[in-house]
């Protein structure tokens, strides 16, 4: 890596500027703009969210105190809070996503042989939704409720490397389980998700697609068993059935037979009844695969609280959806350097390290070899060791 160049600079090298441009073009981002393009505008925001601005204002005062550095840095023009104001609240948002899938694409590669479990030769997705809160006074278009206010993110998170895999939009009011209707659901591969997403006939379209699908029961199971398989009770097991189900209306949707297995967890004492289409893995593997769904809510918990995605810059829908997007393109690009780079720090010291180091000239793989590590005892360890990909 070129010594004289900032950080930020080299972190920019790690996206390819043509697929940029490819979905830039794909939504006309530039049409009729002269100073202040869409890649300016990523640089910008992709500061702010590594930099942890608050607002507009704090990112245009910071890139503008280093005037003398701007072309080094990659803009092409100073920033003016209003121009990037505009730019968030009328350039689609949609180039972005696209872009988030680029990225997405390009560290899958990466990290494909980071493997989830490794019995299974299967991908594993786990599925679910945070619902982020807004203001119902600024955020009108965004009602759920008399006074609430909120957007969904979907997300489907790959649990190789924990690493967003898609992801969509919706309202507040909209049923979790109509996301299952986006995915392109991927023959051997299994998908994870909690009994928010039980719909029997979306269910069925997975098993036809030569996909598996693990979940939990909800407590109206109404079911009738065919067999049961033989079980160790000293492993927490209490019953592995294949069944069918017996409501009309779900025999229709979900016509063939279930697999029904019966967990009790000593550490949580609690009983877990999981469904899945797959009968031939062994059934504490369905009840591992169901623990590991907790990493997508905390991948939701730690990037709110390391990425900003909570103190919105922008007031329309087309301004929120370019943050959220421009966030996870950023989580992407700082994993795809850690793993290009070879650096052994999980995510939280490199982002809290790159946060005082974008104007700094100095290669990225040794900047973060040389601050200490007397600090993995930090209080917020517990959350970064999820992510020491």
């Amino acid at each position: 890596m070129n010594q004289g160049k900032y950080v930020l600079s080299q972190l920019a090298e790690f996206i390819s500027r043509y697929e940029f441009n490819k979905c830039v073009s794909r939504y006309k981002g530039n049409r009729w703009v002269k100073n202040f393009s869409c890649w300016d505008q990523f640089l910008a925001l992709s500061f702010g969210q590594l930099s942890y601005q608050d607002s507009l204002r704090g990112i245009v005062v910071c890139i503008n105190s280093q005037k003398e550095k701007l072309y080094h840095l990659g803009f092409s023009s100073v920033v003016a809070r209003t121009t990037l104001a505009r730019a968030s609240e009328q350039r689609d948002w949609r180039i972005y996503r696209d872009f988030a899938e680029v990225l997405i694409r390009q560290a899958k590669i990466l990290y494909c042989d980071d493997e989830a479990l490794e019995q299974l030769s299967g991908a594993c997705y786990v599925i679910d939704s945070s619902t982020i809160e807004l203001c119902l006074n600024i955020f009108q278009w965004a009602k759920l409720k008399t006074v609430r206010a909120a957007i969904k993110l979907n997300l489907q998170l790959d649990l190789n490397g924990n690493l967003p895999a898609f992801f969509t939009f919706s309202s507040g009011k909209e049923p979790d389980m109509k996301f299952l209707d986006d995915i392109t659901f991927e023959q051997g591969a299994y998908y994870i998700m909690d009994r928010g997403y039980i719909d029997y006939a979306r269910l069925y379209s997975i098993n036809q697609r030569g996909a598996f699908f693990v979940t939990r029961a909800k407590d109206n199971f109404a079911f009738r068993r065919l067999y049961s398989n033989e079980i160790d009770k000293k492993s927490g097991l209490r019953c592995d059935q294949v069944v069918m189900l017996t409501n009309y209306v779900s025999v229709k949707k979900y016509p063939e037979k279930l697999r029904r297995i019966k967990y009790f967890d000593k550490v949580t004492n609690h009983t877990y009844i999981f469904l899945t289409n797959d009968f031939n893995i062994a059934a504490l593997t369905v009840a591992a695969l169901y623990k590991n769904r907790w990493q997508v809510e905390l991948f939701f918990k730690w990037i709110k609280q390391h990425l900003k995605i909570k103190a919105f810059w922008g007031r329309s829908a087309n301004a929120v959806k370019t943050q959220i997007c421009i966030a996870i393109c950023t989580y992407l690009i700082v994993a795809i350097a850690k793993k290009e780079l070879k650096i052994e720090r999980n995510l939280y010291e490199i982002l809290q390290i790159l946060h005082v180091s974008l104007f700094v000239r100095m290669p990225i793989n040794k900047l973060l070899s040389e601050f200490d590590q007397d600090c993995e005892n930090d209080q917020n360890q517990n959350q970064a060791c999820l992510f020491d990909f």
